[in-house]
């Protein structure tokens, strides 16, 4: 009814200024909407009036009544002076997911979907729809239905208020915590809101394998390769084969790379794992500040040591870097394949949650599951203690991703969305399992370098019921994969550069501001002015590994190169030469890029690091793509000798003409890992030819 009583108003006041011989005109451009800004449900555009829902009745609401979100959208516009943040509040009711439950409820801002969990009420009760961005001029906002069946009594959009987020701690919630630990989480904190801090996760496990021609001669009891490069054998890795044959399962080469026997092919191989943060370099020209690791190679079944400890002590030590920790930590598929103790095929373990391991038995003693968690904390414990000897201090976050998908049930924390084992059973077992990880690690093992990191996910307010509590966290974080899922820029695919605000200041919201929240993980890391103009203050982005599959860092599927570019080069962002040199005793003053000893180490011990690239394409001719070592062919020989060459170039430099013919991958571009890469992708036929572009 109002609605018609305004279009009859404006048609009545035209007519009256024609009649008057003034030329009625309508406006050229909107008066910009004065917040906060308050609409009645049914007078949105497309709406209906109700008074009831059918039989029954929501009493108290404003206005004539109000609009019961059906099979038929409503909006309605406002206008801004420019692009800001503002939030989105209803006033609405949902009766039909029975109490605790809820239904899913969707907003269009501008055409782009944006989705809550709208959590059961019989009386009218204000969604928060989370913070919304408009852009200067004239936004539209849409409600859908998808599977609502919102009573909408009236929408108000007003100004984002943004928090004042130094009141996050910086106070470890370990007393006992390293001295290390307490100086990397006060100088978090004092760069927490005003920039962003830089991160990559490294592969972990047997990732990034590089094959090579080394041997191990049983006779001579010497390993050497196909040029004849003897490589020192390590005496206390001896072993013999089925046959009963003796070899070592490991070797160093002259560079200081440890070679691991390979029992398929007989031959050494080693993992690039700084192929990433290399990836990194090529792109930006710097290196992150912090880096990604994994324990999950420790897992009780298959225990094997992938060296990560030793690259981490070396990140912090030698590079003057951070880290930060995952633990993809796996059970057995079915328990009663497994014998406490022994070896399982990895095909029957997971981390996933489908096993029959119950997680509440790790917290009952007697029960395999009990057992088996205390062998899983004791292999991780003796890793972090040669860290804490090291005086390494890590962001640790076990048990990441917990909640998963929201839940499948009307019991909002029950763990049926989870993804994980850990989680599966729900959000009170989840919280058993995380304080007995932690009370074992502090009070049994006796290990106080951990900043304890919490992965929350914000589908509706019971996402909350999954914290662990102040006095058990340090830092929340979200993991940000949406790439395909969950977009908010309009588009299907390529890389996101959303800022999630939203859900920035939910998660912000659940620990009442008592801690700084991080994006542990992420595919396409949020563009600069996204994060800056949404006041999206994360403590530090992490782009997962590269692989084939999925190239997060190097594919233009989910990186913008330019805008990370960008990024990495702002005063923004804080890389890994911008870290205080004393870091680690509680210094502030930035590392000096040309003076540092953390700098010239970092300079000369990362391999294909791009300030290492031999010779350049322009020093010798192209004889055969990819045939870097020049013996007429190309194998994964050739990859070794181009990473060879970025580690030492001066021991291992390519010919004129290999250097010519090692720059395979974006062919101008200098030798680069990148073309190691697309080498080990011909051998492994992902691509079928040579040169390869990673654009």
């Amino acid at each position: 009814m109002k609605k018609i009583i305004c279009k009859l108003l404006s048609a009545v006041s035209a007519a009256a200024v024609t009649a008057a011989g003034v030329p009625y005109a309508a406006p050229v451009q909107a008066a910009d909407t004065v917040f906060p800004y308050t609409i009645e449900g049914e007078d949105l555009e497309g709406a209906d009036l109700w008074t009831s829902i059918y039989e029954t009745k929501i009493p108290d609401y404003s206005g004539e009544g109000f609009w019961y979100l059906t099979n038929a959208s409503g909006s309605f516009e406002v206008t801004v002076p420019e692009d800001a943040m503002y939030q989105l509040t209803v006033r609405g009711a949902q009766i039909l997911s029975g109490e605790g439950g809820a239904r899913q409820q969707a907003v269009k801002v501008n055409g782009v979907k944006y989705t809550i969990q709208a959590g059961y009420s019989a009386e009218w009760r204000d969604y928060d729809f989370g913070m919304i961005r408009l852009n200067k001029g004239v936004n539209t906002i849409e409600f859908i239905n998808e599977y609502g069946y919102m009573a909408i009594d009236t929408v108000t959009v007003s100004e984002a208020v943004f928090p004042d987020l130094s009141k996050a701690t910086d106070e470890l919630c370990d007393p006992d915590a390293i001295p290390e630990a307490k100086a990397v989480m006060k100088y978090l904190h004092s760069v927490y809101g005003t920039n962003i801090l830089s991160g990559q996760q490294q592969i972990y496990g047997g990732g990034n394998t590089i094959q090579t021609t080394i041997r191990y001669d049983e006779n001579a009891d010497k390993c050497t390769d196909q040029d004849g490069v003897e490589y020192e054998i390590d005496p206390e890795s001896y072993d013999k084969d089925e046959q009963g044959h003796k070899f070592p399962w490991h070797c160093t080469g002259p560079d200081g790379q440890v070679y691991t026997y390979s029992t398929q092919n007989r031959n050494y191989t080693y993992n690039n794992y700084d192929l990433d943060v290399n990836l990194i370099h090529d792109l930006t020209g710097k290196y992150p500040a912090i880096q990604g690791f994994d324990f999950g190679s420790y897992c009780p079944c298959y225990a094997w040591d992938d060296g990560v400890a030793g690259r981490m002590i070396e990140w912090t030590n030698e590079k003057g870097g951070i880290c930060t920790a995952s633990w993809h930590v796996n059970v057995p598929t079915v328990l009663a394949d497994y014998t406490l103790g022994e070896p399982l095929d990895f095909s029957k373990t997971t981390y996933t949650e489908k096993t029959d391991f119950k997680t509440a038995n790790c917290m009952v003693e007697g029960t395999v599951e009990y057992e088996y968690f205390q062998l899983c904390m004791k292999n991780l414990a003796a890793e972090l203690k040669k860290l804490q000897d090291a005086g390494v201090p890590v962001i640790f976050r076990p048990f990441h991703e917990a909640e998963g998908n929201p839940s499948h049930t009307d019991d909002p924390i029950d763990g049926s969305g989870a993804w994980f084992w850990w989680a599966k059973e729900g959000a009170v077992v989840y919280k058993q399992i995380w304080a007995l990880l932690q009370d074992t690690l502090e009070n049994e093992y006796g290990l106080h370098n951990l900043i304890w990191e919490q992965n929350l996910y914000a589908w509706s307010d019971s996402s909350a019921e999954w914290y662990s509590g102040d006095d058990r966290v340090d830092i929340v974080a979200f993991d940000k994969y949406n790439t395909q899922y969950n977009r908010h820029d309009g588009k299907t695919s390529g890389p996101n550069l959303d800022a999630e605000a939203g859900i920035f200041y939910k998660i912000h919201g659940y620990v009442k501001g008592n801690k700084m929240v991080a994006m542990a993980e992420n595919d396409s890391v949020p563009s600069m002015t996204n994060m800056q103009v949404e006041h999206a203050d994360w403590l530090y982005f992490c782009p997962w590994y590269d692989t084939p599959e999925t190239p997060f860092v190097s594919g233009e599927k989910y990186q913008d190169h330019a805008e990370l570019k960008a990024l990495y080069n702002s005063d923004y962002c804080i890389t890994l030469d911008e870290l205080p040199a004393d870091l680690f005793n509680g210094g502030t003053a930035p590392t000096s890029t040309t003076s540092s000893a953390a700098t010239t180490s970092r300079t000369t011990t990362t391999t294909a690091s791009a300030t290492a690239t031999t010779a350049s394409t322009s020093a010798g001719k192209v004889t055969l793509i990819g045939d870097a070592n020049c013996d007429k062919k190309v194998t994964v020989a050739d990859a070794v000798a181009i990473l060879q060459a970025l580690a030492n170039k001066d021991k291992y430099a390519l010919t004129p003409e290999g250097a010519a013919n090692a720059d395979c991958c974006d062919v101008g571009d200098g030798v680069t890992a990148k073309d190691a890469l697309a080498i080990q992708r011909l051998d492994a036929k992902v691509i079928s030819d040579l040169p390869e572009t990673s654009k």
